[in-house]
């Protein structure tokens, strides 16, 4: 069979998927049947007594019926608290401000301008998805700010949106597990690691660092794999772009463009000294209550950082061109962003329920223990059975989408199990990462799948669940398959996967 055929046999697939995903109903009606499924089998469950042991306490887990007298109670009167406390909610909201501000005020405009201008074309689709990898050190900076951006760069230079949209997405999301820099998720997995160690060796530490050698080098072969598929999968599986969709103008910047940019770099730059000056001394104000750095509000109130940043820079930039007069203009701009969100945040109101009932009920820890159960059970070799964890991580991960979360579950089964079978905690940790990575792009449990969906919706009114999913589901292939064979070339060369993390552990 030809080249030729063959992709044209795939393209038919992804399209066939994209028909099926938008022949679903609207996303917000699809997560409210998800959250009426949830009550529906958390009274299934209950009335069959489903069960499951908790790995960590030996707790017996049962399904919550949702559809007593208490579950019908809780379900009324937290139904409020599950929407505003939804944690993308906050963090979307809040970064929009100061973005609202940085982009009305024609900061963002510029920036782009002068990237696009200044960007070699043959690199641009690595840029974006590395730029995605690298934005996760950020939190959750990148699904706010760079994929709508990589939407405007792509239209600007003549290039499908989408597919722009799409490789940021892909680095952001895909790539969560690779980076050259530490993030907030970092020390958080590797203190549920030590935790699971603990239940069989007590005085194993895992540190923040155990995954770092392998992360770095993740980070180049994922942003590789991203450009090729957008280059030669995505793009022309879309197309050229016929949309009605306004093209962003990009002529060189003018003089006072220039001295706003300018006085917007001495904003951050007075920003990022303030923020040198309390980090850097041990008994910096920025650190940590345990004088640490990666606990520092620097990390855990990054999104609070951005907003002061993007909204600082915006003022500097709005003020000096003129495009801000009064503080009226710069209300407005706050204003203009809230308005793109309208459709996100009917999105969140249903998916926030969703979630909380598919967690109140336990059908996700129950769900989560059995499938690892099965693969418990499995008597093969090391690598075909941390290929079969990653497959286990990235199914789980279309079920729950906090990472730790599913590792709060898995790693008090999988860590002890593999380290009897003389296999090290960080092994499983940076396994248990792949799998968690690489169904993120395709999982509507992931937090912010509606608001790709809002984004892509800008582009293509007609987009909907399947429009995403098709999309995307080349990334995720392909960043499995070479995400499992980097794996098995540092299996077999015997690398540390970071500082004092080797691949075996020996029993005490």
């Amino acid at each position: 069979m030809s080249e030729t055929k063959k992709i044209g046999i795939f393209q038919k697939l992804l399209n066939w998927t994209e028909r099926a995903g938008n022949a679903l109903p609207h996303p917000a009606t699809l997560f409210a049947l998800f959250a009426l499924t949830a009550l529906v089998f958390s009274a299934i469950g209950h009335f069959l007594g489903w069960e499951a042991i908790h790995p960590g306490t030996g707790e017996i887990i049962r399904p919550v019926n949702l559809l007593s007298h208490d579950g019908i109670h809780r379900i009324l009167l937290e139904m409020v608290d599950n929407f505003t406390s939804f944690a993308p909610l906050g963090i979307v909201l809040v970064a929009m401000l100061g973005i609202g501000i940085a982009e009305y005020s024609g900061l963002i405009n510029s920036i782009i301008r002068l990237l696009v201008i200044k960007a070699p074309s043959s690199m641009l689709t690595f840029i974006l998805v590395f730029s995605g990898i690298l934005s996760n050190v950020a939190s959750d900076v990148g699904y706010v700010l760079l994929i709508p951006l990589a939407g405007v760069v792509f239209i600007a230079v003549g290039r499908h949106p989408i597919a722009g949209m799409a490789a940021a997405f892909a680095g952001v999301s895909g790539g969560f597990s690779a980076n050259l820099i530490l993030g907030t998720v970092d020390p958080l997995l590797a203190g549920l690691s030590t935790e699971a160690a603990h239940i069989l060796d007590p005085n194993y530490h895992v540190n923040p660092t155990a995954n770092y050698y392998f992360m770095v080098v993740s980070t180049f072969v994922i942003a590789i794999a991203g450009t090729i598929v957008t280059d030669k999968i995505v793009e022309p599986r879309l197309g050229k772009y016929t949309g009605d969709v306004e093209v962003e103008s990009f002529e060189k910047l003018n003089a006072l463009e220039k001295k706003g940019l300018k006085m917007a770099l001495l904003a951050i730059g007075v920003i990022s000294a303030i923020t040198l000056f309390g980090i850097i001394p041990e008994d910096g104000f920025f650190r940590g209550t345990d004088g640490g750095v990666l606990s520092s509000p620097l990390i855990k109130g990054v999104v609070a950082m951005l907003l002061i940043s993007a909204g600082s820079a915006g003022l500097a930039y709005g003020f000096t061109t003129g495009k801000f007069k009064s503080d009226a203009d710069v209300m407005d701009g706050m204003a203009s962003s809230m308005k793109t969100l309208a459709t996100y945040i009917v999105l969140v109101f249903f998916a926030a329920q969703f979630v909380a009932f598919f967690k109140w009920s336990n059908l996700g820890i129950i769900l989560a223990v059995k499938g690892a159960n099965v693969l418990m059970s499995a008597d093969i070799g090391l690598i075909p059975l941390m290929i079969l964890f990653i497959l286990l991580s990235a199914s789980i991960n279309m079920l729950m989408g906090s990472a730790s979360a599913k590792w709060a579950i898995l790693a008090p089964i999988f860590i002890p199990m593999f380290m009897i079978m003389g296999y090290s905690p960080e092994l499983s940790q940076v396994v248990y990462r792949i799998g968690d990575s690489v169904t993120n792009v395709i999982s509507p449990m992931m937090s912010f799948f509606a608001l790709i969906i809002a984004f892509v919706q800008k582009y293509d009114s007609k987009a909907g669940i399947g429009t995403i999913i098709a999309t995307m589901v080349p990334y995720s292939m392909v960043f499995l398959v070479v995400w499992i064979l980097l794996l098995v070339a540092w299996l077999l060369l015997g690398l540390p996967l970071g500082p004092d993390a080797g691949i075996h552990y020996i029993m005490q």
